[in-house]
């Protein structure tokens, strides 16, 4: 419903950049959520586990908490959404061996390396699929001079969307605003072009990579490279990712089953996990 309701609607994104930008609508959001699935039990209080991104700071965090607790939540749990994506793609995580994660979600992009149960190496940087969306909007306005909102560029960027520039043209017609007459225009872009703005966000998201690799002890970076580096989040889904990640790293990368759903599976499987830690670091 993005820019299409009338003026007496508006449209919320409660949650923006991985942290919380509508209080209010965050907490009816939860409480949404948790009588869905406790199908209107009023005395019955959940417990909640919330993926975060590990770079939101302790206020961002506490806010969190306050919004879950409010919505009626009896027991918190905040993890980062790397030790999530894990969690739901299956991996190895208690074994002692590295295990790399690269979780490209709407808002943020998180990098960990996992050994043992724990977090070895972790980095976030607030760049993510909202980025690839302004990317696209930039490069039309800039070079064709339309004008196009967020759900149109989510659109471009999810059908003809990718970062391999040598392979097989796409084209795609698009509806925008001329920026200099205001009327309405027609538009037939490629995905050659469509790549060559996408690269600038994707570069932000590969150094952060290579800054986590760097990090990384060298014994554990033996592992990550017979093993790969797995991709989760919606971002995995962008066409040709994996191999330009993959071409920088110098490191096969792997993209998980349920991208999409990988870090909301993980968070689920929390609890059960939750026991196992305790059990792992008490021997």
């Amino acid at each position: 419903m993005l820019h299409r309701t009338p003026g007496y609607y508006n449209v919320v994104r409660p949650l923006r950049d991985g942290v919380i930008a509508d209080l209010g609508m965050t907490e009816l959001m939860i409480r949404h959520f948790m009588e869905k699935v406790l199908h209107h039990r009023r005395f019955v209080s959940p417990r909640i586990t919330i993926g975060v991104p590990s770079c939101i700071t302790d206020v961002e965090k506490r806010a969190v908490v306050e919004c879950a607790e409010r919505a009626g939540a009896r027991q918190i749990r905040v993890i980062h959404e790397s030790l999530a994506a894990a969690l739901g793609a299956k991996l190895p995580i208690y074994e002692p061996e590295g295990n790399m994660i690269c979780d490209i979600g709407g808002g943020t992009t998180e990098i960990s390396v996992l050994s043992l149960g724990g977090t070895v190496i972790s980095n976030a940087i607030r760049v993510g699929g909202d980025e690839f969306d302004e990317a696209i909007i930039r490069k039309i306005r800039n070079e064709n001079n339309i004008t196009i909102k967020q759900p149109t560029a989510e659109k471009i960027k999810m059908t003809i969307g990718t970062l391999d520039l040598k392979g097989k043209v796409e084209t795609m017609e698009i509806r925008g605003r001329d920026a200099l007459t205001g009327l309405p225009k027609r538009l037939e872009i490629n995905s050659k072009e469509i790549a060559s703005a996408l690269m600038e966000p994707f570069n932000i998201i590969l150094d952060e990579v290579k800054k986590t690799l760097s990090q990384t002890p060298d014994e554990l970076v033996s592992d990550i490279i017979e093993r790969g580096i797995v991709l989760a989040g919606g971002g995995a889904l962008l066409k040709g990712i994996n191999v330009k990640i993959a071409e920088g790293t110098g490191v096969p990368v792997i993209i998980t089953d349920d991208p999409l759903r990988c870090v909301a599976d993980g968070a689920g499987k929390y609890f059960e996990h939750e026991k196992k830690l305790k059990t792992l670091f008490q021997h």
